[in-house]
């Protein structure tokens, strides 16, 4: 075959890779993607898309070499680069990710693909702004692609422009109908009324039938919460049980190494270990909110970050990729020092302003808080609690795309809930007051200036009123509360699992295991 030929062959064997990949088949993509290396191992395409299935996988050292291969094939394709950028950030080396998008974005033209991968990176770094203006740049020129809408959609939830984000969620709708994605954004941006919601819109698509897996399991997460919405407690159930079991089909599950990583570390950071750790970096006091998810951490962290001596940010994973890079690099170090001030370079890369701290709200920091304390000893730790049927009910009802796969099974997710709490009480016992606080989310909601004002005396700060206005903060938000914590604080979340408390039986069974009743009322 020649050139010609091959190079021919080999664009429409990547292309009906990332048609698999799209539809979730990512085994067949990587079948393609080797068949098509076999014979032209110089396809920087076929190399792009490994780097995504690496990184979908959770096998980020796998994406960073097909990742590496693709750049110095195309050194100056922005997808290419863009990929190595996803690699370090997913590493945690966010500095290192931050040149590499600069270094995409001085290759960027008008292709739509490459404007959108950009975009879809400064959004996973947190800059949404920047996210926004390419991901306009793509629609303009392909008005009709549903991904590019449904990124600029996402872009415009993360930085509270609903309306907009809104009206590009039916537009993507349009061109794609079963786009399980934009029907799940679009369910989440307002408080779904009866004269203003999609659920016959969406069971109807569920009745065609003909829908890829991913985009049924989003429809069922999106009716549920309309139906929620409307008081259709029964039905909301269903789909949320319904996309839970699908969901749940589709993930690779090891709960019993995730609890028995809970309980190792309950063993390994004891009070004497704690005390006897080497003196960490002691130049910055940086604060952690941590929790489990869906349990008020974002509130807290907007409240702390109001403060105009506090700058958020977001969701990092900086600290974890620190210690674990430091495990790798010299098994059995007690370089604590190294790793905090390591993890303040990182976590600082997204430019924190001058002479002032900032808040990290990575929720797996609740694995790491000894750690945390040891590597970083003048940083304040809060831990967030949440009424536990509440929490888990939250939880279940939740889609968070690959992470928390204990979460769509009611047994499983009490045992994971029963685990984290003897971690929390363990860090409560081990750790000094000045420096961990738990706060519980009733609180915070019963009175809000009470609470705010325990937490900025907790941190050390002199009071200001603003915080009590962080709804206001024009501040983005890329969690799964971004929506909720541009509202004044409700109490509308408090006792809703009592709406589904006889089919939530088995998750309340399994937790009365070691909860006292009275803490499940």
């Amino acid at each position: 075959m020649n050139a010609t030929l091959q190079h021919a062959a080999s664009v429409a064997s990547v292309d009906t890779a990332r048609r698999a990949f799209a539809s979730g088949d990512l085994a067949t993509a990587e079948r393609i993607c080797a068949q098509v290396l076999a014979s032209n191992s110089s396809d920087w395409r076929a190399w792009a898309l490994l780097t995504e299935t690496a990184l979908l996988r959770g096998r980020p050292d796998a994406a960073t070499v097909s990742a590496d291969r693709a750049v110095a094939l195309a050194p100056t394709n922005p997808i290419a680069l863009v990929l190595r950028a996803k690699c370090l950030f997913v590493k945690g080396e966010t500095r290192q990710a931050c040149a590499a998008v600069e270094a995409a974005t001085q290759h960027l033209g008008e292709e739509p693909d490459a404007l959108d991968a950009v975009g879809a990176i400064f959004g996973l770094l947190g800059l949404q702004q920047r996210a926004r203006e390419l991901f306009r740049r793509a629609v303009a020129v392909r008005p009709d692609e549903p991904q590019y809408l449904f990124n600029l959609a996402a872009a415009e939830r993360m930085i509270g422009a609903l309306a907009d984000a809104e009206a590009h969620c039916d537009a993507a709708i349009a061109c794609d109908p079963r786009y399980g994605l934009a029907h799940y954004l679009r369910s989440d941006l307002r408080i779904q009324s009866l004269d203003r919601n999609h659920i016959d819109e969406m069971e109807a698509l569920l009745r065609a039938g003909g829908l890829s897996a991913p985009s049924a399991i989003m429809l069922r997460f999106a009716l549920g919460k309309e139906c929620e919405d409307l008081d259709r407690w029964d039905l909301a159930f269903d789909h949320v049980e319904a996309g839970c079991n699908l969901q749940r089909q589709s993930l690779p599950r090891d709960l019993a190494a995730e609890l028995g990583e809970i309980d190792a570390i309950v063993r390994a950071h004891s009070r004497s270990w704690i005390e006897a750790a080497p003196r960490g970096y002691a130049e910055a006091a940086p604060v952690f909110v941590t929790g489990l998810p869906r349990t008020g951490t974002t509130l807290v962290e907007r409240i702390i970050a109001s403060h105009s001596a506090m700058h958020s940010v977001g969701e990092t994973g900086a600290f974890a990729a620190e210690m674990h890079r430091a495990m790798a690099d010299a098994p059995g170090s007690r370089d604590l020092a190294g790793i905090g001030r390591r993890y303040l370079d990182q976590a600082t890369a997204l430019r924190v302003p001058n002479n002032v701290r900032f808040v990290d709200k990575t929720l797996e920091n609740y694995l790491y808080c000894g750690l945390i304390h040891t590597a970083l000893p003048l940083a304040k730790i809060i831990l967030v609690q949440r009424h536990p049927m509440d929490a888990c009910w939250a939880i279940y009802k939740a889609h968070f795309r690959g992470k928390f796969p204990f979460s769509y099974h009611q047994t499983e997710l009490a045992d994971y809930y029963l685990a984290y709490r003897r971690l929390s009480r363990h860090w409560c016992s081990v750790l000094p007051p000045h420096v961990l606080m738990e706060i519980n989310y009733e609180d915070v909601v019963r009175d809000q200036a009470a609470a705010s004002r325990d937490i900025i005396r907790f941190l050390g700060l002199p009071w200001e009123d603003g915080v009590l206005r962080f709804h206001e903060s024009p501040a983005p938000s890329a969690t799964a509360s971004a929506v909720q914590v541009r509202r004044p604080i409700y109490a509308s979340s408090v006792g809703k699992w009592r709406h589904h408390a006889e089919r939530l039986r088995p998750l309340r069974e399994r937790l009365a295991r070691e909860i006292p009743e009275a803490e499940l009322a």
